[in-house]
């Protein structure tokens, strides 16, 4: 396996992003973005990659420059993705850290984007090695979402902020991942120890503990897309529970810093007035 990334410049690389985005996540031709957007941004100040297998294209990534809500400039991150049969073998990561390298070269200091919170592979990913940070919930942002990952819960994501210039990312990148922590191993309290089934599926609990603690975890399921398919149900309680607790704990000024992952569980963890250079 020959991995490279490389900028996207030409009509037939995003042709190739438009179907690679109807493998990944299962959708209609209707619902990718058009070879004709992607030629706009890779020639207009957006950064579009394409990360190749030899000559096969087999993930990508765009963002475009926006603007948060007191009128910085930040790149905002909207797709990456990656072919089922190279996931988990390091090319999203590799996509994010040329991203990282080619806004840095434009003068962004602040990349985001959105992910559904309870994907514990994403949030790994993104919190854990690359060293984003969340404390903005978004609830349903995209609506009803038809392809084959989202279909049938509410579209609710997290909105990470990526300090791609900071002390803290820095740090998460020399580093590469640090070690998976959990509340097994540390003091801070777990604001919703949740049940096991007889399926082997974690239940949600019905309340939680309220903010109290300069740390804490939060608990989400192992693999929430095998819950989706087996029990859907249990699958939307567990995005309406998340849901309050995550728009409480971020409201009470905590900010989601990592994810930890025990063997049959994974766990946010949640730091009070967190910073980048903290």
């Amino acid at each position: 396996m020959t991995i490279s990334i490389r900028p996207v410049t030409t009509i037939a690389e995003c042709q190739a992003i438009e179907r690679l985005q109807i493998i990944i996540w299962g959708t209609m031709e209707l619902d990718v973005t058009p070879t004709s957007l992607l030629l706009i941004l890779a020639k207009e100040g957006g950064i579009v990659l394409l990360a190749l297998d030899g000559t096969e294209p087999i993930g990508f990534s765009y963002s475009l420059p926006g603007l948060t809500p007191a009128n910085r400039l930040k790149l905002v991150s909207h797709q990456t993705g990656v072919l089922p049969a190279y996931q988990s073998s390091g090319v999203g990561y590799q996509l994010k850290l040329a991203q990282r390298e080619a806004a840095l070269a434009r003068q962004f200091d602040l990349v985001t984007w959105t992910f559904d919170p309870l994907q514990g592979r994403n949030a790994y990913l993104n919190l854990n090695k690359l060293g984003a940070v969340c404390n903005t919930y978004l609830r349903h942002l995209y609506g009803d979402m038809p392809d084959a990952l989202n279909r049938g819960l509410p579209s609710d994501r997290f909105r990470v902020d990526w300090w791609i210039a900071s002390a803290h990312v820095a740090r998460r990148l020399l580093a590469h991942q640090t070690p998976a922590r959990t509340p097994a191993n540390s003091p801070y309290p777990l604001i919703n120890p949740a049940s096991v089934l007889r399926s082997g599926f974690l239940t949600a609990p019905s309340t939680f503990d309220p903010p109290h603690a300069p740390f804490c975890w939060l608990q989400i399921p192992p693999d929430f897309p095998a819950l989706k398919a087996a029990a859907p149900d249990l699958a939307l309680q567990w995005r309406l529970h998340t849901r309050e607790v995550f728009e409480a704990y971020f409201g009470a000024g905590y900010t989601a810093v990592d994810l930890g992952r025990g063997d049959d569980r994974n766990f946010y963890l949640l730091q009070k007035d967190w910073q980048p250079d903290n």
